[in-house]
Protein backbone atom coordinates (compact mmCIF):
# COMPACT_ATOMS: atom_id res chain seq x y z
CA UNK A 1 0.00 0.00 0.00
CA UNK A 2 1.01 3.68 -0.43
CA UNK A 3 3.34 4.91 2.66
CA UNK A 4 4.35 8.24 2.96
CA UNK A 5 6.87 8.83 5.96
CA UNK A 6 8.34 12.22 7.13
CA UNK A 7 11.78 12.89 9.39
CA UNK A 8 13.71 15.49 10.16
CA UNK A 9 11.52 17.52 12.46
CA UNK A 10 12.65 18.27 16.21
CA UNK A 11 13.44 20.96 18.60
CA UNK A 12 15.63 23.79 17.14
CA UNK A 13 16.23 27.03 18.45
CA UNK A 14 14.84 30.68 16.59
CA UNK A 15 17.34 31.39 13.57
CA UNK A 16 18.08 27.91 13.05
CA UNK A 17 17.39 25.37 9.88
CA UNK A 18 15.78 22.34 9.19
CA UNK A 19 15.55 19.89 6.63
CA UNK A 20 12.54 17.67 6.45
CA UNK A 21 12.58 14.39 4.46
CA UNK A 22 9.38 12.50 2.78
CA UNK A 23 9.97 8.96 1.87
CA UNK A 24 7.24 7.54 -0.31
CA UNK A 25 6.90 3.80 -1.56
CA UNK A 26 3.94 1.92 -3.00
CA UNK A 27 3.53 4.24 -5.73
CA UNK A 28 5.20 5.40 -9.01
CA UNK A 29 6.38 8.28 -7.15
CA UNK A 30 7.77 10.29 -10.25
CA UNK A 31 4.40 10.28 -11.57
CA UNK A 32 2.67 12.18 -8.32
CA UNK A 33 3.06 16.53 -7.31
CA UNK A 34 4.10 16.67 -3.94
CA UNK A 35 3.70 19.22 -1.42
CA UNK A 36 4.28 20.18 2.41
CA UNK A 37 1.60 21.48 4.11
CA UNK A 38 1.73 22.57 8.36
CA UNK A 39 -0.82 22.64 11.44
CA UNK A 40 0.06 25.08 13.80
CA UNK A 41 -1.22 25.02 17.60
CA UNK A 42 -4.76 25.75 17.11
CA UNK A 43 -5.22 26.78 13.36
CA UNK A 44 -6.01 24.63 10.64
CA UNK A 45 -3.57 22.80 8.30
CA UNK A 46 -2.29 25.47 5.45
CA UNK A 47 -0.50 24.47 1.82
CA UNK A 48 3.45 25.63 2.73
CA UNK A 49 5.10 24.65 -0.86
CA UNK A 50 4.20 22.33 -3.37
CA UNK A 51 6.50 20.78 -6.43
CA UNK A 52 5.82 19.52 -9.45
CA UNK A 53 6.47 15.81 -10.51
CA UNK A 54 9.90 15.83 -12.22
CA UNK A 55 11.29 19.32 -9.95
CA UNK A 56 10.55 21.41 -12.76
CA UNK A 57 8.44 23.48 -10.85
CA UNK A 58 8.64 24.38 -7.29
CA UNK A 59 6.82 27.26 -4.89
CA UNK A 60 6.71 28.22 -1.75
CA UNK A 61 2.94 29.25 -0.88
CA UNK A 62 3.12 30.80 2.91
CA UNK A 63 4.39 34.36 2.53
CA UNK A 64 6.50 34.72 5.80
CA UNK A 65 8.30 31.45 4.48
CA UNK A 66 9.07 33.03 0.91
CA UNK A 67 12.74 33.00 0.68
CA UNK A 68 13.02 30.53 3.89
CA UNK A 69 11.70 27.60 2.78
CA UNK A 70 12.33 25.70 -0.48
CA UNK A 71 10.95 22.30 -1.90
CA UNK A 72 13.20 19.99 -3.70
CA UNK A 73 12.70 16.29 -4.55
CA UNK A 74 14.69 13.21 -5.92
CA UNK A 75 12.88 10.99 -8.04
CA UNK A 76 15.75 8.45 -7.52
CA UNK A 77 15.29 8.44 -3.84
CA UNK A 78 11.30 8.60 -4.03
CA UNK A 79 11.83 11.43 -1.32
CA UNK A 80 10.83 15.21 -1.47
CA UNK A 81 12.74 17.65 1.15
CA UNK A 82 11.69 20.50 2.68
CA UNK A 83 14.49 23.07 3.43
CA UNK A 84 13.59 25.24 6.41
CA UNK A 85 16.37 27.80 6.88
CA UNK A 86 15.87 31.29 10.00
CA UNK A 87 13.51 29.28 11.59
CA UNK A 88 10.95 31.19 13.76
CA UNK A 89 8.28 30.30 16.86
CA UNK A 90 5.18 30.60 14.39
CA UNK A 91 6.97 27.96 12.56
CA UNK A 92 6.08 25.34 15.34
CA UNK A 93 3.62 23.10 13.70
CA UNK A 94 3.17 19.41 12.74
CA UNK A 95 4.71 19.34 8.99
CA UNK A 96 3.02 16.49 6.82
CA UNK A 97 3.83 15.77 2.98
CA UNK A 98 1.07 14.88 0.53
CA UNK A 99 0.53 13.33 -2.97
CA UNK A 100 -1.48 15.14 -6.01
CA UNK A 101 -3.58 13.57 -7.27
CA UNK A 102 -5.34 10.83 -5.02
CA UNK A 103 -4.11 13.10 -2.12
CA UNK A 104 -1.98 10.55 0.23
CA UNK A 105 -0.78 12.26 3.12
CA UNK A 106 1.71 11.41 5.83
CA UNK A 107 1.27 11.22 9.43
CA UNK A 108 3.57 14.11 9.82
CA UNK A 109 7.00 15.34 11.59
CA UNK A 110 6.43 17.78 14.26
CA UNK A 111 9.35 20.89 14.66
CA UNK A 112 9.41 23.24 17.58
CA UNK A 113 11.26 26.84 17.39
CA UNK A 114 11.85 27.64 20.57
CA UNK A 115 14.57 28.71 22.94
Amino acid sequence: QVQLVESGGGLVQPGGSLRLSCVASGLFFSSYAMSWHRQRPGKERELVAGIDNNGGSAMTYVDNAKGRFTISRDNAKNTVYLQMNNLQPEDTAMYYCKTFPNNYWGKGTQVTVSS
